[in-house]
């Protein structure tokens, strides 16, 4: 194990469509803090932080991407929050606070080509075949679904695992790990203090990657967002 860094990580896991900016500035607004990072990268960022019909066009995207991003849009449009509503409610928290944000996701390009590289035919086509499906879910639909991945998350991450190995292996696992590096990286440069919000479906893994760097993590799971406070 790497020795330890002094300072610690809060890990905050949150839903990508729905809007948690009210429970992220209660518990984030007031806490002493260095640095917040966000599990996003330079690009996805910029689109995010756009003015509305100035997104930044880079040329054509992978079909999987944009049904992806098509999915999230609608359903954070008709959940009242819009996608990526809790990412930038956390960067505008560092903004306001005056704190360096630390974008500490893949290039999410590279994530897609490395899921494609390693998905098997039948993760391909499921894989693809939720996006498609994902664009018809009624609001309401996913809400339920939410509310029974907050009762019992572990549940549902092993079903992923079993039913899709490459999927959590690319989306998760990896990217647990490289935004763990990131994170370290900010502590040496003196950001020893830090936030890090991200979906919350990486707590697990992302935590466990922190700790096997010697780092010291705090967790506030999307479960208990709403009534978290500031010690």
């Amino acid at each position: 194990m790497a020795a330890e860094v002094e300072g610690s990580v809060l890990v905050v896991g949150v839903a990508h469509v729905v809007d948690l900016g009210a429970p992220l500035r209660r518990l984030l607004g007031p806490r002493p803090l260095d640095g917040i990072a966000i599990e996003l990268d330079a690009d996805r960022y910029r689109a995010l932080m756009a003015p509305t019909g100035t997104e930044d066009r880079r040329g054509p995207s992978p079909i999987l991407l944009r049904l992806w991003a098509a999915m999230q849009q609608r359903l954070g449009d008709e959940l009242g929050a819009g996608a990526g509503a809790e990412m930038k409610a956390a960067a505008l928290i560092a903004m306001e606070r005056q704190l360096p944000l630390l974008l500490v996701d893949d290039p999410i390009r590279d994530t897609l080509a490395r899921l494609l590289r390693s998905l098997s035919v039948k993760e391909r086509v499921t894989l693809l075949a939720g996006a498609v499906v994902g664009l018809f879910l009624p609001g309401s639909l996913v809400h339920d679904q939410l509310e029974a991945y907050r009762q019992q998350p572990s549940n549902y991450l092993e079903e992923l695992r079993r039913v899709m190995p490459g999927v959590t292996r690319v989306l998760l696992d990896d990217r647990n790990e490289h935004m763990a590096d990131r994170l370290l990286e900010g502590q040496r440069r003196g950001l020893r203090r830090l936030a890090v919000v991200v979906g919350d479906a990486h707590l697990p893994g992302l935590t466990q990657a922190l700790q096997r760097r010697g780092v010291r993590v705090e967790q506030v799971p999307f479960s208990a967002l709403g009534a978290a406070t500031v010690p």
